[in-house]
């Protein structure tokens, strides 16, 4: 029997689990990723879709002029979960409408990937066929962070306001793990994929 859609991969982790380096590595041997994050990024730039809603709910104080002030943003929404929640209802709409665009233009792919950090906070893995997670435990995240200079205070909000990895592991179908080195964390990914896409050309 021929599938007529794609194969859905939901690839999620929490912030610094090392998600970055895994869809690199899967866009290095062909598959098509569709980036949820990449897509926030689109329609929260300038003359992005998402900036009336944001300006209306939150007002001008998180803009440069026509630019949204990014870390403004981060340092209310990271500190008030009903904020987090209202920016939230303003974008995943507009961000899962643009993933779903981007699949419809793929459908001659045998599957895809939906790399998607808030996958099971949002209820996106109800899309997928299986799940991946990438995982790092709480301490390493919090040490990556802190690496790329968020306060202890700021990394523990982010690290916080989502789902806790191990969580995320346990509803996942693979699990990652992505304290080794980049080049032994990149090998599991291309290995998940390489048995899909076998399992796939045998049915």
């Amino acid at each position: 029997m021929t599938r007529n859609k794609p194969y859905i991969i939901g690839l999620t982790g929490g912030i610094a689990c090392g998600k970055s380096n895994l869809t690199s590595a899967l866009i290095s041997c062909g598959a098509v990723v569709i980036d949820a994050d990449e897509i926030s990024r689109a329609i929260t730039a300038a003359g992005g879709l998402a900036l009336p809603g944001i300006r209306a709910a939150f007002g001008d104080g998180v803009f440069w002029g026509e630019e949204l002030d990014r870390r403004k943003l981060a340092g209310l929404v990271f500190f008030d979960p009903s904020a987090l929640k209202t920016l939230n209802a303003i974008t995943h709409p507009l961000i899962f409408q643009e993933m779903h665009r981007q699949a419809d233009q793929h459908v001659d792919q045998p599957a895809l990937v939906f790399d998607v950090p808030l996958l099971f906070e949002t209820g996106a893995d109800k899309c997928c066929d299986e799940v991946w997670c990438a995982y790092a435990a709480r301490e390493i995240q919090l040490e990556r962070l802190l690496q790329r200079g968020l306060s202890e205070e700021e990394a523990i909000r982010r690290i916080d306001s989502q789902m806790s990895t191990k969580e995320k592991a346990q509803r996942s179908d693979h699990v990652i793990h992505t304290t080794g080195t980049k080049e032994e964390s990149a090998a599991q990914a291309i290995a998940l994929w390489d048995s899909v896409l076998r399992r796939l050309a045998l049915v």
